[in-house]
């Protein structure tokens, strides 16, 4: 399915400029807003009336004010780990060791009955329907064992973050390294794993990461890139990294996650990802919502780098799965295509 393109008009380009700083500087910037912030940036510097909008430093990145406890188990996340596990899982075909890099890792876990998580509810759009279920694919009660381990008394209480999921596939040999700036996240991650002898948490922007820690050792192994998408020039930042770090370990496998509240902002990010030079870039997108309300996460995509054999195959069957458990009355979609080949 081939998710629409979402229609807007622009009466005044400087005044909807301005509007959108006015809004975005007297507010928390949300992962709604984001996706608006990060579109007005581009339309400023493809209408020629930049200057409105400032960067924000990249020495007050530990401001942000993202916490993924408020979208913990939601839709996203539900696709996002499918996602991860397989990949993991593919790591585990041979015998030789392999290494994890999660440059956004958050808190590890996250509580449900917390009064963050219970804001906005968010895990009833993915865990919460999928929890309980018997008659599931493979791929998906793998996933949902890994959700049970922290959930032992089988009430879901608690959602397992991407380390947590990668951590329960490690063998002896094999480690990660998780890198988390927001130094409260910082802190919930370094205790979720204390003690863990194949777990390092670094206190650290995940893009210097990626300059510092690659290439590992191993030959083997998976990079994954989360952000907040909280900074207008994120996308800029992500991509300038990924460039850095393919180019010092070409044979990892490297997993991107990004936001579907825009389309017109995601293609963007597509367009230029096709265009940086690297080569095995395989795209998929979930969705459960319609993609006209521009200021709601109706869905999101991951780009994945070096993916493993016949992993288009598994996800066109798996999503098809998902999109009908996860849909809202039948809107919404998922694609699985290659940018670019070898």
């Amino acid at each position: 399915m081939i998710f629409g393109l979402g229609v807007w008009q622009i009466v005044d380009a400087k005044e909807t400029i301005a509007l959108a700083h006015d809004i975005l500087t007297t507010s928390c910037l949300s992962q709604a807003f984001s996706a608006t912030f990060n579109k007005t940036n581009a339309l400023s510097e493809w209408l020629g009336v930049g200057g409105v909008l400032e960067r924000q430093s990249h020495k007050d990145n530990h401001m942000l004010s993202y916490r993924h406890g408020f979208h913990a188990g939601n839709h996203a996340d539900v696709f996002k780990h499918l996602v991860l596990t397989l990949l993991v899982r593919s790591l585990l075909n041979k015998e030789k060791p392999f290494f994890y890099l999660d440059t956004h890792s958050g808190a590890g876990s996250y509580n449900l009955e917390s009064a963050m998580a219970r804001k906005n509810r968010e895990y009833e759009t993915g865990i919460t329907r999928l929890w309980g279920l018997e008659d599931v694919p493979d791929d998906v009660k793998e996933y949902l064992n890994i959700v049970q381990t922290v959930n032992p008394d089988h009430e879901l209480r608690w959602y397992p973050g991407s380390p947590r999921i990668v951590r329960h596939y490690l063998r002896p040999k094999d480690r990660m390294i998780l890198c988390e700036l927001h130094p409260n996240e910082a802190d919930n991650l370094a205790a979720e794993f204390a003690g863990d002898r194949q777990v390092k948490v670094e206190h650290q922007d995940g893009y210097a990461g990626l300059k510092a820690l690659l290439p590992p050792p191993e030959r083997r192994g998976l990079v994954h890139i989360d952000p907040a998408f909280e900074l207008q020039d994120e996308r800029h930042r992500l991509l300038e990294a990924l460039k850095e770090g393919y180019r010092r370990w070409p044979t990892g496998i490297f997993a991107i996650w990004y936001p579907l509240q825009d389309r017109y902002v995601a293609d963007d990010f597509l367009r230029r990802l096709k265009r940086s030079g690297i080569p095995k870039i395989l795209m998929t997108e979930f969705s459960i919502l319609n993609s006209m309300d521009t200021l709601r996460l109706f869905g999101s995509g991951m780009v994945i780098i070096n993916p493993p054999w016949q992993l288009d195959e598994q996800l066109q069957s798996l999503l098809s799965w998902l999109w009908q458990k996860l849909g809202v009355e039948g809107q919404g979609g998922y694609k699985v295509e290659w940018l670019v080949g070898e």
